[in-house]
């Protein structure tokens, strides 16, 4: 069975160029729009991806900044819509891409996993039951009434990838986060990452750490200005990478 589907699936941004944005410039425009001229540039960062991925299976995305990797996962999660091709998932996704996104500074750590957990749409009365797991693998729990604004960087995300190794996903999709935190607490996510894996989760793990990628996945991809140069067992995927880098 297919967890993940992308058929000739492209990706396009356009990116908008202004010579200046203050408010005399703009003005200009507006009585003179012949004046000056926005300059408009097209980014194609995934050009006619063909993937497959079965359910359990862990992938790794490689490639250089800019080659599409992140545009993948935001993709898969449904930050972004495809500009062309079709697109299929199948089962609930736990994107692991930007930790902490939606936490407010103002709240404390407590009021945080309410926060992330609604976004993820949970109801109160399932993260109230997820929060004492939460706060105890993140190990932040002397800190939970502590307001977000007053965490280090490395609290902060450890609290996000705590909430979110506790959504029950179908399709995890990780986005270099396995480096969160110290070295104790990394070891801690590669042993949840591995019980992970006995439930039949469907991995794609984008990562610039090619070891990584060799021992953790099954299976790797690699990504090259948006197309898929080499897909296959991850020991031959990262030696054509590393031989044309």
């Amino acid at each position: 069975m297919w967890s993940i589907e992308l058929s000739r699936v492209s990706k396009e941004f356009v990116l908008r160029h202004n010579p200046a944005q203050d408010l005399k410039v703009q003005l200009i425009r507006i009585l003179h729009p012949c004046r000056e001229k926005e300059r408009r540039e097209r980014l194609v960062a995934l050009n006619g991806v063909d993937l497959r991925v079965r359910r359990g299976e862990f992938v790794g995305v490689v490639g250089s900044n800019g080659s599409g990797k992140s545009t993948l996962l935001r993709l898969l999660a449904g930050i972004y819509p495809p500009t062309r091709g079709a697109l299929s998932v199948h089962g609930r996704v736990v994107p692991l891409i930007e930790l902490g996104v939606g936490f407010h500074p103002d709240l404390n750590g407590e009021e945080n996993v309410f926060l992330g957990a609604s976004l993820f749409g949970l109801s109160r009365r399932k993260a109230r039951g997820m929060l004492s797991s939460v706060m105890e693998f993140s190990e932040l729990a002397p800190f939970a009434r502590m307001p977000l604004k007053n965490y280090s960087t490395g609290m902060y995300m450890r609290l996000g990838f705590a909430i979110a190794a506790h959504l029950d996903a179908e399709i995890l999709l990780l986005d270099e986060v396995l480096s969160v935190g110290d070295e104790h607490f990394r070891q801690k996510c590669f042993s949840w990452l591995a019980r992970t894996r006995e439930r039949d989760v469907t991995i794609l793990f984008v990562s610039h750490s090619l070891e990584l990628v060799e021992k953790l996945c099954d299976r790797a991809v690699w990504l090259d200005r948006g197309r898929i140069a080499a897909d296959g067992e991850p020991s031959s995927v990262v030696a054509k990478y590393r031989g044309a880098s």
